[in-house]
Parts: C-alpha cells; structure tokens; sequence
C-alpha cells in the first residue's frame, strides 16, 4: 500500500494496519505526537482504531524539547 507520509510517498509494507502500528514502525508510539490523516486530525484515542487505506495522506508531527 502507497502512502504520502509528511509529504513524501513511502510504502507501507503491510496490507492493512493502523495509525498506531505506523508510529510504532517509526518508534514514535511512546512520543508526544499530532497525526493528520486526510487533512483531518486524529484524537490519540483513536490511533489503534483507525485504519490506514491505500493512498491515505498523513502528515506526523512530533514535538523536540529545548532551550
């Protein structure tokens, strides 16, 4: 399945999966991030609920600490 991933097309290597299996593939899972899928935002509740289709645009902020 293709996928727009911050702006970039990558491949998701799995038929099926969530948005918390993407952020986990990332090592993102225990971060404190935003996800956008479809121009829509994601609550985190729903991270393991949402599934991701072939073509979806997510876009994955995640917050750096510093002075």
């Amino acid at each position: 399945m293709m996928l727009q991933l911050n702006g970039k097309q990558v491949e998701w290597d799995k038929d099926t999966g969530t948005i918390q299996d993407l952020l986990a593939s990332y090592q993102l899972e225990n971060k404190i991030v935003i996800v956008e899928r479809n121009k829509e935002i994601i609550d985190k509740e729903n991270y393991q609920h949402i599934n991701l289709c072939d073509r979806d645009v997510i876009e994955i902020v995640h917050f750096v600490g510093g002075g």
